[in-house]
């Protein structure tokens, strides 16, 4: 038997920007913070999909000091068995009244649900190896803050900056596949767009030397590129202007 062609592509629930009679209702539940659910509201913005932005109070009894946090809706949810699924944690995702636990699971899904995800699985899976790269590059410049001496800490954070942030970028730039342009994978805004984005040249982002996080993909046209085009998606540029200012 002669095997069939097949020219199976990805198809989401949700087409980026479309509308749909049987619409899912998402919920997201989160402290108001950005942290680890900032990602997930981005792309909510970015497809023009509306969702409830739950969100738990957050504050400080002595202010940095996180044995003082002050979080009482939080703890009476945890305490009803509420968070249960997300294992007594936030955020969850609510969809249509099933809730989804993990903050990178929660991004994946929401990424493939509204078309954030590539236009097929080849490209799904490049959006997925180019997340994966900036919690590598997350992960270095912890290791150099994390330094308890502080002259070291200096030294190794310095170089982060001088050195290993932009040779790691140009590697970055290498394994991003030919295309159109200018975003990173495929023809339309993705995932990983928004994650460089987040990493290297959001307001209120990952690092704290903002200059010298955008100094180091001036070299990469592909990177630099993708972050000139996001930083023109308006509704993602109002929602950053807009959003209430918190600690992280």
């Amino acid at each position: 038997l002669k095997p069939r062609s097949s020219s199976r592509t990805l198809t989401p629930p949700l087409a980026l920007g479309a509308s749909s009679l049987a619409m899912p209702t998402y919920k997201l539940c989160y402290f108001d913070i950005r942290g680890l659910a900032e990602m997930s509201r981005w792309m909510f913005k970015v497809a023009k999909v509306d969702f409830e932005d739950c969100r738990l109070s957050f504050a400080f009894g002595t202010p940095g000091d996180f044995s003082t946090i002050i979080r009482p809706e939080f703890d009476a949810a945890k305490a009803s068995g509420e968070l249960a699924t997300s294992l007594g944690k936030v955020p969850y995702l609510e969809v249509d009244g099933t809730k989804i636990g993990q903050s990178k699971a929660i991004e994946r899904f929401i990424a493939r649900e509204l078309g954030l995800m590539g236009s097929n699985p080849v490209e799904a899976a490049q959006i997925d190896q180019l997340c994966e790269t900036i919690i590598d590059f997350k992960a270095a410049y912890n290791k150099a803050k994390g330094a308890s001496d502080a002259a070291e800490k200096e030294a190794a954070v310095t170089k982060y900056f001088a050195e290993d942030l932009a040779a790691s970028l140009a590697l970055a730039e290498k394994s991003i596949p030919a295309g159109p342009g200018p975003f990173l994978v495929g023809s339309k805004v993705s995932y990983a767009d928004l994650v460089f984005y987040m990493f290297l040249a959001s307001p209120g982002g990952f690092h704290d030397n903002a200059e010298g996080a955008k100094a180091a993909f001036q070299g990469c046209p592909k990177i630099k590129a993708a972050m000139e085009a996001v930083d023109k998606i308006p509704e993602l540029q109002e929602w950053i202007a807009t959003r209430k200012e918190t600690m992280f």
